[in-house]
């Protein structure tokens, strides 16, 4: 049975979401917070000092190109995945269609498309690959997941838990022991969940990691650990246009799955990655003793004024929404650290700092391992954080040329 689709006020709110913050997914907690319960928390100190790595990736193939067949003619490439077999799979949203690429970059097969049949999509917003090749993409339109097998074709749709509530996550990550998935709420504008409570927003109290079951026709939730996440903004009317945009250089919500089931996260404007696992939740924090950067008057004048740039060059509409954003802008005390986290097949954890600049999300990169082990960092410029992670040491790159050209190259990490 179809679900009531969402209001469409709420529908073209997301929709400005997702444009204007082109899916960066943002979220709050506070500086050196660990999680209530300690437990038997092993904590592991990491070395201050930085050890540089030489980057040696072996380039596999590329694809992506005016020129190049009419597949490979990419609109918008939001997420890509691999499988256990290396194969690379695509989500095209221009045209809400996924492509398959074989290990050596060969085109196998194009599903999903955009229309209200079998496995065609309404909005798909994300997807998830599993490791045998079974493809879930989550379809705002229909307010479920929709799943396919490994060779394309469309199996069943698994309902949301509530009619047109919406979790603004972080994306789907795939869990590598079973057909489940595992999401962590938050955005920058705060994690969202909207109720069907006469056009009001209620935002949690929590940024919970959760990892969903799609067994039966609709999905259920489990709670792996608590993220932590501020008061303060008073609930929202969609009809007024109008959302909470958060503060600048709050901490965000990185979240990956490593090899074991666990999840990797952090959620501190500190050095301080959590892992925690299904039935236990945290077990396991690495810490690095590195100090924060304080947010002077200069520091979010400088930032202010970066966000209008980036607004104007992008539209007049994200112009007035950056300026009505901008009189608002709140501010941390300090500079989150962390930007962003990966986690590799094997087991490594990427951390990506910020750079000599506060507003630069481009700093280097510490590969970690979930034992404890800090192997070096990547200098900042040198190496970038992979779209996605492979077998075997693939990983995938999303690149986008001056003419706005999109290419997807994969590589594979030396000695792997």
């Amino acid at each position: 049975m179809n679900k009531a689709r969402p209001p469409q006020e709420v529908m073209q709110t997301l929709q400005i979401v997702k444009q204007t913050l082109q899916w960066r997914y943002w979220a709050w907690s506070p500086w050196l917070l660990f999680a209530a319960s300690a437990g038997a928390q092993e904590i592991i100190e990491l070395p201050t000092e930085d050890r540089w790595l030489t980057p040696d990736f072996e380039e596999i193939y590329r694809i992506g190109s005016l020129s190049g067949e009419p597949w490979e003619q990419f609109g918008n490439i939001g997420e890509v995945a691999f499988d256990q077999a290396g194969q690379l799979y695509l989500l095209d949203h221009h045209v809400d269609s996924i492509y398959v690429v074989s290990p050596d970059g060969e085109y196998r097969r194009a599903f999903g498309g955009r229309g209200d049949g079998p496995g065609e999509f309404r909005y798909a917003a994300e997807f998830a690959v599993m490791r045998d090749g079974l493809v879930v993409v989550s379809d705002w339109g229909y307010s479920a997941y929709q799943v396919f097998d490994a060779s394309g074709e469309y199996e069943r749709r698994v309902a949301w838990a509530q009619r047109w509530a919406v979790a603004v996550s972080t994306g789907l990550m795939p869990d590598p022991g079973g057909d489940g998935l595992f999401v962590a709420t938050g955005a920058p504008i705060r994690a969202l969940e909207m109720v069907n409570r006469g056009g009001v927003v209620t935002s949690p109290t929590t940024r919970p990691v959760e990892r969903l079951d799609l067994a039966g026709d609709v999905v259920t939730r489990d709670t792996v650990a608590e993220g932590w996440l501020p008061g303060g903004d008073d609930p929202l009317s969609i009809s007024t246009g109008w959302v909470g945009w958060g503060q600048a250089f709050a901490p965000r919500m990185l979240p990956g799955v490593l090899p074991d089931g666990s999840v990797a996260f952090s959620d501190s404007l500190a050095y301080v990655i959590k892992i925690a696992r299904p039935g236990e939740g945290v077990w396991r924090i690495l810490k690095r003793p590195l100090q924060p950067v304080p947010v002077t008057r200069a520091v979010r004048n400088a930032e202010k004024e970066r966000r209008l740039r980036a607004a104007e060059a992008r539209s007049a509409e994200a112009l007035r929404i950056e300026r009505v954003r901008n009189a608002n802008l709140e501010f941390y005390e300090v500079v989150s650290m962390l930007r962003d986290l990966g986690t590799s097949w094997d087991g490594e954890i990427w951390v990506q700092r910020h750079g000599e600049d506060p507003s630069d999300d481009k700093g280097p990169i510490d590969v970690l391992t979930m034992d404890g082990r800090y192997l070096g960092s990547y200098p900042a410029g040198v190496a970038g954080m992979p779209d996605a992670f492979g077998p075997n040491g693939l990983v995938a790159f999303i690149e986008t040329d001056e003419l706005d050209v999109e290419t997807v190259v994969v590589k594979r990490v030396a000695g792997r």
